[in-house]
């Protein structure tokens, strides 16, 4: 979570040296003259890696204004990667392999959005940056892929279901040696359905005028109807799901670059 935290500064702190925010105006603007904005994006978050997944959003221009500011309709989909706050890569030392001990499951999200997007400060020309609060939410598609582990005994080898391994061992002796692929498992996967909400600030740069980037900060609030096994309780007393969760919260940082029109 400090690496995030450190990365909204990083990020924060090059767009502020780029120029200062210019106050709002109701006059005509660079944004009239472009009333939709395109962007895509690569997104972190608290409860994934460097690269947490990945997101395309767009904001069209609407003719009503709130509170004299101009507003947007905001439209989003992201597909991220949800882990486990004890997913922790372990190595085999003999042969230099990694996968994540304990793990049973990965757990994909498919985000639609709708919501609103609010210019609270708008750019001066071709200076300074455009600031807009963003508040947005949705269903939740939960995907759940298992999650597979090479395992070997003798010279013969195979991958199964992470699920089917207690321990470091298989029921048959077999020895974990690696992760498997990616894929595989992708059509055994299940779903699940749930929902959430969000509230950003958007801090927008254009190098050219009808081109943009910048970065989306927020926070994500997402329940399941559910509990959802990432790593599952391997101790002898209590169920299997407890450690595992079926409402998240995050702090989330999203990179995007795109055009307008």
């Amino acid at each position: 979570m400090r690496t995030l935290y450190n990365l909204f500064g990083l990020a924060l702190s090059g767009l502020l040296l780029s120029g200062q925010v210019s106050k709002a105006q109701n006059t005509d603007t660079e944004d009239d003259n472009y009333p939709t904005i395109t962007t895509f994006g690569l997104t972190t978050n608290t409860n994934s890696g460097i690269i947490g997944g990945f997101s395309f959003r767009q904001s069209k221009i609407l003719s009503s204004k709130l509170l004299g500011m101009s507003q947007y309709r905001y439209i989003s989909v992201e597909l991220v990667n949800v882990k486990h706050p004890k997913e922790i890569q372990s190595s085999i030392n003999s042969i230099g392999s990694r996968y994540i001990d304990g793990k049973e499951n990965y757990l994909f999200v498919l985000r639609p959005q709708y919501g609103r997007e609010v210019k609270l400060f708008q750019r001066s020309s071709d200076e300074g940056i455009a600031v807009s609060g963003i508040l947005a939410g949705g269903p939740s598609i939960g995907i759940i892929k298992p999650y597979y582990v090479e395992v070997t005994s003798g010279n013969s080898s195979r991958t199964v279901p992470a699920s089917q391994v207690n321990g470091s061992t298989t029921p048959t002796g077999e020895v974990i040696t690696g992760a498997g692929g990616f894929f595989q498992g992708l059509d055994q996967s299940k779903l699940t359905i749930g929902l959430h909400v969000k509230a950003a600030l958007s801090f927008e740069l254009s190098a050219f005028r009808a081109n943009t980037t910048g970065v989306e900060i927020g926070f994500l609030a997402e329940a399941f109807p559910n509990k959802i096994v990432i790593i599952p309780n391997q101790s002898q007393t209590g169920n299997r799901e407890d450690g595992n969760r079926s409402f998240f919260t995050s702090a989330y940082l999203t990179l995007f670059f795109g055009s307008k029109k």
